[in-house]
């Protein structure tokens, strides 16, 4: 796995769509228990929901396998992780991430994927805020809160870059004034 700068990531993409169809990308929520999956559709336009993973250091084996396996089925090219960029990142949350990733790029199963980091602030309480009124049972709603916070994740993060690319080509109205 190789790193990224949130923008550059979508742009390589955008580039290598132009010349073939390229993939999508995968959105995770890194909890302390489970891993959260969203995955974009094709056009990386929108996210959608996937799957908890659990989240052991004895299954880290397993869970880079499940990442492979995603990879090679739904033609991933990058991951956009969630990150607490509004802390101090030597808390536990932001440390908790980084040791994920360094963990999975040791095992070398994900080599040529990319991943970049995008802003979780308040995506998890925005989803319990919502199914509070559902009372769902609690390990049912923690696995819907993971799985939609990394569709927050994605879905911040696809509207950013994709506003950004149609922003950065449209023609400034101050350079085509007469």
């Amino acid at each position: 796995m190789k790193y990224v700068r949130p923008l550059n990531m979508f742009l390589d993409l955008h580039k290598t769509k132009a010349v073939q169809r390229s993939g999508r990308l995968l959105g995770l929520d890194v909890g302390d228990k489970y891993v959260g999956l969203a995955v974009s559709d094709l056009d990386n336009k929108i996210a959608s929901p996937l799957s908890v993973l659990l989240r052991k250091k004895s299954t880290l084996d397993l869970m880079a396998s499940d990442f492979q396996s995603l990879v090679s089925k739904l033609s991933l090219v990058g991951f956009v992780v969630g990150y607490p960029f509004d802390r101090q990142r030597g808390t536990p949350e932001a440390v908790q991430v980084k040791l994920l990733i360094e963990d999975l790029c040791k095992t070398r199963k994900l080599e040529g994927i990319k991943y970049t980091y995008w802003d979780e602030c308040f995506t998890s309480k925005n989803v319990e805020l919502l199914l509070k009124p559902l009372s769902f049972h609690p390990v049912q709603s923690k696995t819907i809160v993971d799985k939609f916070a990394a569709v927050g994740i994605l879905q911040g993060y696809l509207d950013y870059v994709n506003r950004k690319l149609t922003l950065d080509q449209k023609p400034s109205p101050l350079l085509n004034s007469s």
